[in-house]
């Protein structure tokens, strides 16, 4: 897996004060999107050792709330599996923190990954340009949707994470 950037103290994807890790790789290519950089899975950084330990030393400050993961899309096929294992390790480790995580997949086609079963909020569907609206919570188009994963998982059926951030 490669990645662009982890941001310290972030308050614009997610919940509470983060840390964001920014993956390489995006098939979707959305127009508007505000990270073309990251589209190229061959982009970036290596995520090594070191990047995994400055990721586990921010998520160890008492004042982070959790991680939010990023890109790019994490869902990319250079990503699902390294992203898979390192939510496991996080769950593990900081089981009070929170997961979030942004893809341009939407819920219907992902759910049943693997994955899922440590995110605690995704931010699912494709940025759409004409749909943009900056007054949108934690989402850049009205068509994606905050999902409560684990409430999601349990009704089977989608659950937005606050209905007033629609």
């Amino acid at each position: 897996m490669r990645y662009h950037n982890i941001t310290k103290d972030d308050m614009l994807n997610g919940d509470g004060l983060r840390v964001v890790l920014w993956v390489a790789g995006c098939d979707y290519g959305c127009p508007g999107c505000q990270n073309p950089l990251t589209w190229d899975a061959n982009g970036g950084l290596v995520f090594d050792e070191a990047a995994k330990a400055e990721l586990f030393e921010i998520l160890g400050r008492e004042y982070i709330s959790g991680i939010t993961f990023s890109g790019g899309d994490p869902l990319h096929p250079a990503n699902v599996d390294e992203i898979t294992e390192l939510a496991r390790e996080v769950k593990e480790q900081y089981p009070e923190k929170t997961i979030w995580l942004y893809t341009g997949a939407v819920w219907e086609s992902i759910y049943e990954k693997e994955l899922m079963q440590y995110i605690d909020v995704l931010v699912d569907g494709p940025f759409i340009e004409d749909s943009k609206d900056v007054k949108l919570l934690w989402k850049g188009s009205s068509n994606q949707r905050v999902i409560d994963v684990q409430a999601s998982l349990k009704e089977k059926a989608v659950v937005l994470h606050c209905q007033n951030y629609e």
